[in-house]
């Protein structure tokens, strides 16, 4: 089937019937060149090149509500090869060897994780911001054979009183059924802080509520279905919340050697080949002088740096001194010291 647009949750007066996810019927079709969201209008599917979510029979007896909530969160099913594969994750091995653990080892030897065993239901990654706390979500959408929830808050929170919950439900319901799944929300900590906090809205605190039982339902079966999430700031957390969040793992700073990996990826002796780029670094040098920084902060340093030497192009192209032909135009090689000029600034 092809999907319609959906209309916004809560919209018009509807009754109050129970559902589950078995009750609807969903077709999730990926995103494509000729029509980059083919939930909003329909399109000719080609099926020899669509990944095609198995539909949700049946929806005799209930009102079209739930199926409303159902169509909003399965957009959010990650359809696309994000292409971020772990070796691309540099440094960080903790990290990427407790996620294998826990979402995708559980799937490839599922008779391993029995009794004490069983599978962890819930993973916060928590650190600084740019350490790559999102990239190990995108690495387990591309490499975990799960179906993949990737989840804001704008995909549960809606100005309808009582449907911010109804999605969250709805949420795990639809998780359940492709099974396995993973369900990834960012920033936990917009929608799951304390709940002693004097700004909490009565709403905030309904869908929080819903959420934590929502993952003690998940405890307490043998659903395959894991939650990971990410935050930086894990102290403005529920601790309710955290509780029920099995391991948690701090993504820090990166060490020494992973700067210098980072750097030198960055920076290799060949930046540019049009115009030729190179690079003469002392890559030891440069990862001492980056202590503290984040593996956001190193490539934006890097960058900088390589804008140095990408002005001298600029200038030459913007006047008569060359016929203007970008392959033309001769460089010079960038140095320490234009990485350590970043580093000032």
């Amino acid at each position: 089937k092809t999907p319609s647009t959906t209309k916004v949750a809560g919209g018009s007066n509807r009754g109050r019937n129970k559902s589950f996810a078995s009750d609807f019927d969903i077709t999730v079709l990926p995103l494509t060149a000729h029509n980059p969201n083919v939930h909003l209008q329909p399109i000719e599917s080609d099926l020899s090149s669509e990944r095609i979510v198995k539909p949700i029979a049946g929806f005799d007896g209930y009102n079209g509500e739930w199926k409303e909530f159902a169509d909003i969160i399965s957009k959010e099913i990650f359809v696309q090869d994000l292409n971020v594969r772990w070796e691309d994750i540099m440094g960080l091995d903790e990290a990427k060897r407790l996620l294998k653990e826990a979402v995708v080892y559980p799937t490839k030897y599922p008779e391993l994780f029995t009794g004490i065993l069983s599978p962890w239901k819930g993973l916060l990654l928590y650190g600084p911001p740019g350490t790559g706390k999102t990239l190990l979500a995108k690495a387990v959408a591309t490499e975990c054979r799960t179906t993949f929830f990737n989840i804001s808050a704008s995909s549960i929170v809606s100005k309808w009183r009582g449907d911010s919950e109804k999605l969250v439900r709805v949420m795990f319901e639809v998780a359940r059924y492709h099974a396995p799944s993973t369900i990834y929300i960012d920033e936990l900590d917009a929608l799951a802080g304390r709940r002693d906090s004097a700004v909490e809205h009565e709403a905030s605190r309904r869908l929080k509520t819903e959420l934590m039982v929502q993952l003690d339902g998940l405890a307490q079966s043998d659903d395959r279905v894991f939650l990971l999430a990410t935050s930086n700031l894990p102290w403005d957390l529920d601790p309710a919340m955290l509780r029920r969040l099995e391991k948690r793992v701090l993504v820090d700073l990166p060490n020494c050697p992973a700067r210098r990996q980072m750097i030198k990826q960055n920076l290799p002796p060949v930046v540019l080949d049009r115009p030729r780029l190179t690079a003469d670094l002392d890559y030891d040098k440069l990862a001492e002088k980056t202590a503290s920084y984040s593996g956001s902060d190193i490539r934006l340093v890097c960058k900088e740096a390589a804008m140095q030497a990408m002005r001298q192009a600029f200038g030459l192209l913007e006047s008569n001194a060359t016929d203007k032909e970008v392959g033309k135009v001769q460089l010079r090689p960038m140095t320490t010291s234009d990485v350590e000029v970043a580093l000032s600034r």
